[in-house]
């Protein structure tokens, strides 16, 4: 038999669960598959790798050995796994677009824009709540461009070494039933929905912090927070059982109305991001810029929100100004 990666994975797993029961688990083998294949290991080098007893399974001289080499080629050939895919991508980077969206409101009228650019392109999309699941696929090559959502000025982890660029950035609004007695003002005060219950889409962004400090500022601390998938949020506010913070995009069904909160206390920024050593990294700044007008394109559903953005430039598509400052363009896009 000739060892080969998966054999290293093994006798890494049994080192690092201290046993052979649990690495079959961590693997998703059987027990006894896991001990037949780490028999035919140990007879292709030569030796024991691990002393086995009723206390677990222990590294012996051996055994040290393969791990030492082990621990240094596995993560040289993942690397080199990664490079090899985003190389790969090279020559078909101009005419393929793999987007990961986390909630996006722009992905779908991205996708169309692209798609009547360029016929030909082959677009794919991918969902995920996790952010950093989105953008270790981007640097394993797996995935091109990431459109997600930060609060206020905060900007996503920089630990994957994605470039990220905002696209616009929008006041947060509150999501209410029609019948709900502050459904007829245009604006609502933070502090007058401090009884209300709340319902929040999954996600493991800053957002749940930065909503209890804006509530924490108007003097209260929030109540219950149901968490929903989009439907289901929808669905207990419509009942009366919660309401819910929502893009300034986004568009509600019958029954449903959108407010602005007063003052802004909380803000929105859709961000997007791509790996600088990437192929896709050639064709990013116009990407970026697809998905600007994609933005402008929403705003078309919502005539009341963009003669806002028209009395308030800090928000919409901002883009930096001659002294290198950022500028609100009232959320149009310009040449």
């Amino acid at each position: 038999m000739n060892l080969e990666l998966r054999h290293l994975r093994v006798v890494c797993a049994i080192a690092e669960t201290g046993s052979v029961t649990k690495a079959a688990s961590t693997l998703g083998l059987a027990q006894p598959a896991l001990t037949a294949q780490l028999q035919r290991i140990e007879r292709t080098l030569g030796g024991p790798l691990f002393e086995r007893d009723r206390r677990g399974a222990r590294p012996t001289a051996l055994g040290e050995l393969v791990l030492a080499r082990a621990r240094v080629l596995l993560p040289a050939m993942k690397g080199l796994q990664d490079e090899a895919a985003r190389l790969a991508g090279a020559a078909d980077a101009p005419r393929r677009y793999r987007f990961g969206g986390v909630n996006s409101p722009i992905l779908g009228r991205l996708v169309h824009r692209l798609s009547a650019e360029q016929p030909q392109a082959q677009i794919t999309t991918y969902a995920s709540w996790s952010v950093d699941e989105l953008a270790q696929l981007v640097v394993g090559g797996r995935l091109d461009f990431v459109l997600t959502g930060v609060c206020g000025d905060s900007s996503p982890s920089a630990a994957f070494g994605l470039s990220w660029r905002e696209v616009a950035v929008d006041p947060v609004l509150v999501l209410l039933p029609e019948t709900h007695p502050l459904a007829g003002q245009e604006e609502v005060r933070l502090v007058d929905l401090r009884h209300e219950q709340w319902v929040a889409a999954p996600g493991d962004g800053c957002f749940g912090d930065c909503f209890a400090a804006a509530c924490a500022r108007a003097g209260f601390t929030p109540r219950k927070v149901y968490e929903a998938d989009i439907r289901a949020c929808m669905d207990l506010v419509d009942a009366g059982a919660a309401v819910a913070l929502c893009q300034a995009t986004f568009r509600p069904v019958a029954g449903l109305v959108t407010r602005r909160l007063s003052g802004v206390p909380l803000r929105w920024r859709l961000m997007f991001g791509w790996h600088p050593d990437s192929p896709a990294a050639r064709v990013a700044e116009l990407v970026l810029e697809t998905a600007k007008a994609a933005y402008t394109d929403s705003l078309a559903a919502h005539p009341d929100y963009l003669a806002w953005l028209t009395r308030n430039p800090a928000f919409g598509v901002r883009r930096p100004t001659a002294t290198g400052a950022v500028g609100g363009t009232g959320g149009v896009r310009t040449a």
